[in-house]
């Protein structure tokens, strides 16, 4: 099974569930509304595995041109449990109360985990960053429990996890970040799909994927590109 991340802006609803939804509240917030609908950022469990992206398929070439990167250290550092990672100036936290007690014990080991686990947004709600923590045999089937990203194959084999079928690729590398016990590896990632210009970055750690993504419409991407690959690209774990 392939375990992926989606980034459409408009989620086809599931007629079996549509008995189930209510109308939404006169008052429910025009901003919050708009984040969840133009720029989604969840997860989906599909039947089948995903064909790795075109550009993965084919022979990489001996070298890549360095990333063009912001400098981040001025910026707000947020740390979630088991990571941390850079905010630009003036995203908002929205995280909603429901993410946080999404995990909460009233259903005990059935309680849904959080679908995220810390979410910002740009003042008009247009880009967002998102970091996703999941357990790895959630994102793989394996007995073995991964410590390592690597453990979930090769920078194209794990395309099949963290880039979704159709996605136009134009970047995906390696990187080592140097830490006191030696170097941590991660997988960047960065694509299109459904208008929607996606920076991801990803590594394991503890038996747990920990993914970061930036998203914005492609129309934007030139102007604030810079700055969304370079919060995506600030995930650290820890």
């Amino acid at each position: 099974m392939a375990f992926l991340l989606s980034f459409s802006p408009n989620p086809p609803l599931n007629p079996k569930l549509s008995s189930l939804n209510t109308p939404l509240s006169s008052t429910l917030n025009t901003k919050r509304h708009f984040i969840i609908h133009a720029t989604s950022f969840c997860f989906i469990l599909l039947a089948q595995q995903n064909p790795i992206p075109q550009s993965l398929a084919q022979a990489s070439t001996p070298s890549k041109p360095a990333l063009n990167l912001a400098n981040t250290k001025s910026w707000f550092q947020f740390y979630g449990d088991g990571f941390a990672i850079r905010v630009p100036p003036e995203f908002e936290d929205i995280m909603e109360p429901e993410d946080f007690n999404a995990g909460a014990s009233l259903y005990g080991d059935k309680a849904k985990p959080r679908p995220f686990a810390a979410r910002f947004a740009s003042t008009d709600g247009s880009e967002v960053l998102s970091v996703v923590v999941r357990p790895t045999n959630q994102l793989k089937i394996t007995f073995l429990e991964a410590q390592e990203i690597t453990d979930l194959g090769s920078i194209k084999e794990a395309a099949k996890i963290f880039v979704p079928g159709g996605a136009t690729l134009y970047n995906a590398r390696t990187i080592k970040i140097k830490e006191d016990e030696g170097f941590k590896t991660y997988y960047f990632y960065e694509f299109e799909r459904d208008d929607q210009h996606i920076a991801l970055m990803a590594t394991v750690s503890s038996g747990k994927a920990i993914i970061s993504g930036a998203t914005a419409p492609c129309s934007k991407w030139d102007d604030d590109g810079v700055k969304l690959r370079s919060a995506a690209i600030s995930l650290t774990a820890l």
